[in-house]
């Protein structure tokens, strides 16, 4: 499978397609857009490529986009892979990985395999411990957002962090 970009920006996918092969390449047209940004000014971006990036999985999956002070991309990192309803999330493994990248802000993200993304009493709990772990090694959270096939929803927005 490939990928064909036109001058006019029309994508053409050439070759045996699956549906796996036009996620993976719309994951890579958001991955691109984001690099070309270079940092995000607009919340929405990041929603768009998390939602990408997670919103088809059969399991929970926790990425972290790690940004620089001036909300440079630095990365977009999974952390930890779970089940059908949940993952475990180390705060060590992910303070370690700040410090790691050298990243002075993060945007969590995880997905609800159930479709629905709405914001558990455990995503609130677990964001407030992630804010508080990183906040010790200088890092902003900057949003959590969980996704699901179609929607983000962003725990900033909402007021829950």
């Amino acid at each position: 499978m490939g990928l064909i970009r036109d001058r006019q920006g029309n994508y053409k996918l050439t070759g045996s397609t699956t549906e796996s092969d036009v996620l993976a390449a719309a994951e890579g047209i958001l991955q691109a857009k984001l690099e070309r940004l270079g940092s995000l000014g607009n919340p929405r971006d990041a929603t768009d490529f998390l939602r990408m990036r997670l919103g088809a999985l059969l399991h929970e999956e926790f990425h972290i986009l790690w940004l620089d002070n001036r909300h440079r991309i630095l990365a977009c990192q999974k952390l930890f892979t779970g089940t059908l309803d949940g993952a475990s999330i180390h705060l060590r493994e992910v303070v370690r990985a700040a410090l790691t990248i050298n990243a002075g802000a993060a945007i969590l993200s995880h997905n609800h395999p159930s479709g629905v993304p709405e914001p558990s009493a455990a995503d609130r709990a677990i964001t407030k411990e992630l804010i508080e772990a990183l906040k010790l090694v200088g890092v902003r959270v900057l949003d959590h957002i969980v996704v699901a096939a179609g929607e983000g929803v962003s725990m900033a927005a909402r007021g829950l962090m």
